[in-house]
């Protein structure tokens, strides 16, 4: 039986026995017969918004993964034409590849945000979580193994990657050729003929690139299918708000760690296409769909805390967008401002989820954490 099964049986004793108080105190009172045999029907909200909110944003995710995939067959294509002789290729049809590439790029940056605009939903919902691990948040199996992907990656040419990250993270770091594992470092590929090879000048490797477009665009139709069998309960949306609220400080630190913030000094393989700034408001605004819809619920037992609730999440995602607005303008944060925003960002959604939590526990609401 789902949390939000339990939930509403427990709504329908409480109600029965509200009904029984009221017609042993009341002299014109229905009977115990009666009022078992019409009991009060406890109130109910509808989630439907957040599964509407949803499936629209996964269905413009697949509509772009397909475009992701299509463009790294057609890089994969223009290799194996050369017997993947990418010095070959790249003398002899340099712009065709970098057209190839450039439109992966566009796609993946198209891509990425509208899986980040569900993740707040995704990451939270216990019975979606597997594929944000699959598709954006879970570590490859040499980094960190008790949080790994659950998969391998098979590449056209037999060679298989075990366990090698999220697939966003996998074709971010082959498109833009952050890890080397991935890159044809015997090739210059001077993209803009400018005489020097600048960041993001590269050749993928093309069996990476297609094995890992073409997986990501699988998962992310499996994860629309699951979507649109998915009917949201009220523990699912408490469980979605309070595990993904309080999620500031990994977010603030992937960001502290990019090249947005050290430039290139930084290590770090993903994040360099989109900052991690914009992945957190759209994270935020996913979280804050998901509150919108049981706003009702909570007002039935306390406006005020519905009121701060609402105004928490608005205001720390007003924050968030400040420091963007603050870097896509020119500013360069050093480490140290970022762990100061990192914690100011944390303090904030941490009591804005003592808030949710409290509201969960006066409604009987399931949390699964």
């Amino acid at each position: 039986m789902r949390p939000g099964e339990h939930l509403g049986a427990r709504l329908v004793l409480i109600a029965v026995a509200a009904t029984l108080m009221i017609a042993a105190c009341s002299p014109q009172a229905a009977t115990p017969t009666t009022a078992l045999t019409e009991p009060a029907s406890p109130a109910r909200i509808d989630l439907a918004g957040i599964k509407t909110y949803l499936i629209g944003k996964l269905q413009s995710l697949t509509s772009n993964t397909a475009t992701l995939k299509t463009h790294g067959d057609a890089y994969y294509a223009l290799a194996q034409a050369t017997n993947f002789d990418y010095a070959a290729l790249w003398q002899a049809q340099s712009a065709e590849v970098q057209q190839a590439l450039e439109a992966a790029r566009e796609a993946w940056k198209a891509a990425s945000p509208l899986y980040e605009q569900t993740e707040g939903i995704v990451a939270g919902t216990p019975s979606l979580a597997e594929f944000d691990v699959i598709l954006d948040a879970g570590a490859s199996g040499e980094e960190d193994p008790e949080n790994a992907v659950p998969f391998d990656l098979t590449l056209p040419d037999g060679r298989v990657l075990p366990k090698p990250g999220n697939l966003f993270g996998v074709t971010e770091s082959a498109l833009w050729g952050t890890f080397a594992d991935y890159t044809i470092n015997d090739v210059q590929a001077d993209w803009n003929g400018n005489g020097s090879i600048e960041f993001g000048e590269v050749l993928p490797d093309a069996n990476v690139v297609k094995a890992a477009a073409d997986l990501t665009d699988q998962y992310a139709r499996e994860l629309l299918t699951a979507a649109q069998t998915w009917q949201p309960t009220e523990s699912d949306a408490f469980t979605a708000l309070v595990v993904m609220v309080p999620t500031m400080s990994e977010y603030f630190d992937s960001w502290k760690n990019s090249r947005f913030v050290l430039g290139e000094e930084s290590t770090q393989r993903d994040f360099v296409a989109i900052s991690r700034l914009s992945d957190i408001q759209d994270i935020l605004g996913s979280l804050q769909v998901v509150y919108q819809n049981v706003s009702p619920l909570v007002q039935t037992t306390d406006v005020a805390q519905d009121q701060q609730i609402a105004q928490g999440l608005t205001s720390l995602n007003a924050f968030v967008a400040g420091v963007y607005q603050e870097e896509q303008a020119g500013k360069r944060f050093t480490p140290e401002e970022a762990d100061l925003l990192g914690s100011e960002a944390q303090n904030r959604a941490t009591a804005i989820t003592g808030q949710i939590t409290q509201m969960a526990a006066r409604l009987n609401i399931e949390v699964e954490e």
